[in-house]
Formats: structure tokens, C-alpha cells, sequence
């Protein structure tokens, strides 16, 4: 029996000295605040990814390198396509992201379309295996709200790594899984994320064949998250938003909308603060789906969509 107890001894004096803690301990949550993102430069290590792209005028997070937003993006014939592996792994070696650094995501902050930009990247990441990743809530403008944040005047340079992407489909609708819940063949709520304009068939996308929406597809747009400003809301009122609008924590859903921008928020949203464990993204979305000459609902007639261009245009 001594002996037993003074190798169990032995065994926890050598993992307390080797610094072992549950990994939950250095886990980033979902959202920073500038403060919690201060904190971690001053006590870490983190890679600062600003995805304003390559010019911007107020200056940045000291340490924070350039990763334009469009690095993570398709063709402007189709936006939301996903990259292949093999330049997701150029786009992140270039970077300097590894799977285990902590990451933080900056946007601008302008508005709730913005953050979408910040969700891809981090669904984007997510999928790649990167283990510890966070947006900074309210983006640049947030951090600069103080005035007495440091910042640097240029991007700094990144230490490249050796990360090789595969992407995952844990988090991934295919067209053939999202026609596969319209034919029957699957179950599955389709949300449409997009502005009500959009989702009647009022407004399209320029890159989209045709206004309209994904059969079958239900309504909840991207800006219901936020509460009047750029800052989206924090956990505990996503989960009573998402009760309040009818999800559940069993559900399977998939998030769409034009080129998986808005989508973005809406899965993270649903998934990273609301907790629901099947949410997914459909990348290329409404315009992808157009443009293969998939059903559509709410697709107005030719006089209609005429009319509508004019509004548009007006």
C-alpha cells in the first residue's frame, strides 16, 4: 500500500512539474475584449491576424500581421468557394499560423456586415484544426475607442510555419448535402441569413443568376445578433436569442446566404456562443447555388424582377 501511494505521489509531482493543467485553462473564449486581448499580449504570445487588408489608416494592434480577408476568400465570380487545401496551406504558412498558437481575429468594427468577415475567418481556422482562436468583439474600432491603446503604424512581419491544411466537413454543408435536405433525403433546417430583401427575392446578390431563396430555407438574418452596434452579443444572450427564435440544441442546421459572409455570423452565433452542436456552413451559398440552376423560392417574374432592378437602382 506505501508503495502504491508514493507512486501516485510521484506520478502527480511529475505532471505538476512538467506544467500540466487541463487544457480548458489556456483556451481563448469565442470573443475577446480589447482588455482580455491586451492581456494576452502582455502575458503570451498570441498571432494577431488584422484582416482589414494591407492599407488601413488608423494604424494596428502592435504585433499584429497582415491577413487580408480576401486571402480566405473564392473568385469574385463565386466568393464564398471554399479554397482548395493546397492554398489554404500557401495562405497559412505565409501567415505563420500553427495549431496550437493562440489567435486572434481583428476587423474593422464598422458595422454588423463586418463582422462576418472575422466569422469566416474563424469557421475558416476552425475547420483547419487551429485549436485556440478568438475574434476581438467590436474589432479595431473597439480597440481604439480608449484612445490610450499602443498601436504600430505597419503590419509586422510573420514567422512562417510549417501548417499543412485539411480542411474538415464537421462544420461544412456541400451543395450535395444542402440538396440532399431539400430533396428529403437528409434532415436539416436551411437558415437563411441574409437581409429580408434578399430573402423575398427583392434584392440579389450581382454575382447570383437569379433573386430568391433555397427551398425549404427559413428566415433569421445575421444582424439579430447584435444589439444596435458592431459588437455582437456575448453568450449568454445568444442562447436565450437562439430559445427565443425557435432553436434548438438538437438541431441540425445549415446556414447559407450569398457568398457565406453574413452565413459566417450566424453559425458562429449559433454554434460558438449559442452552443447548438450541429450548425454548418454552406460556403459559396445562394450564389453558387443560382448559378448551377438549383430550385429557388421567392424568385419574382420577369416584370417583378425588371421593377425591382429600377428600386435598386434608384
Amino acid at each position: 500500500m506505501r508503495t502504491l501511494f508514493l507512486t501516485a505521489l510521484a506520478t502527480a509531482f511529475l505532471w505538476l512539474s512538467a506544467g500540466a493543467q487541463p487544457a480548458a485553462a489556456s483556451s481563448l473564449a469565442p470573443l475577446s475584449s480589447p482588455d482580455d486581448v491586451a492581456e494576452l499580449i502582455r502575458t503570451g504570445d498570441p498571432l494577431v491576424l488584422d484582416i482589414r487588408g494591407d492599407k488601413v489608416e488608423d494604424g494596428r494592434i502592435p504585433g499584429a500581421v497582415s491577413a487580408p480577408y480576401g486571402s480566405f476568400r473564392g473568385p469574385k465570380a463565386n466568393p464564398g468557394e471554399l479554397l482548395s487545401d493546397a492554398r489554404f496551406t500557401e495562405v497559412f504558412r505565409s501567415l505563420g499560423i500553427e495549431e496550437a498558437r493562440p489567435t486572434v481575429i481583428v476587423h474593422q468594427g464598422r458595422d454588423e456586415t463586418d463582422f462576418g468577415a472575422a466569422a469566416r475567418v474563424y469557421w475558416t481556422l476552425k475547420s483547419a484544426g487551429v485549436q485556440n482562436i478568438s475574434i476581438l468583439n467590436g474589432g479595431m474600432n473597439a480597440w481604439l475607442a480608449t484612445g490610450t491603446r499602443a498601436v504600430q503604424k505597419t503590419a509586422s512581419d510573420p514567422s512562417p510555419s510549417d501548417f499543412t491544411v485539411t480542411l474538415s466537413d464537421r462544420w461544412l454543408a456541400t451543395r450535395e448535402d444542402v440538396q440532399a435536405i431539400v430533396n428529403g433525403e437528409q434532415s436539416g433546417r436551411l437558415v437563411d441569413a441574409r437581409p429580408a430583401s434578399f430573402y423575398n427575392g427583392e434584392q440579389a446578390h450581382p454575382a447570383a443568376a437569379r433573386p430568391g431563396t433555397i427551398p425549404q430555407s427559413e428566415y433569421f438574418t445575421h444582424s439579430g445578433w447584435f444589439s444596435g452596434g458592431p459588437a455582437i452579443v456575448d453568450a449568454t444572450a445568444a442562447r436565450k436569442l437562439a430559445t427565443d427564435n425557435g432553436f434548438r440544441q438538437d438541431d441540425q442546421l445549415v446556414s447559407f446566404c450569398n457568398t457565406g459572409h453574413w452565413a459566417s455570423t450566424n453559425w458562429f452565433a449559433l454554434s460558438e456562443l449559442a452552443g447548438i452542436e450541429n450548425v454548418k456552413l454552406y460556403p459559396e451559398s445562394l450564389v453558387g447555388w443560382s448559378n448551377a440552376g438549383l430550385p429557388m423560392e421567392n424568385t419574382p417574374g420577369l416584370i417583378q424582377t425588371f421593377i425591382n432592378r429600377i428600386k435598386q437602382a434608384l
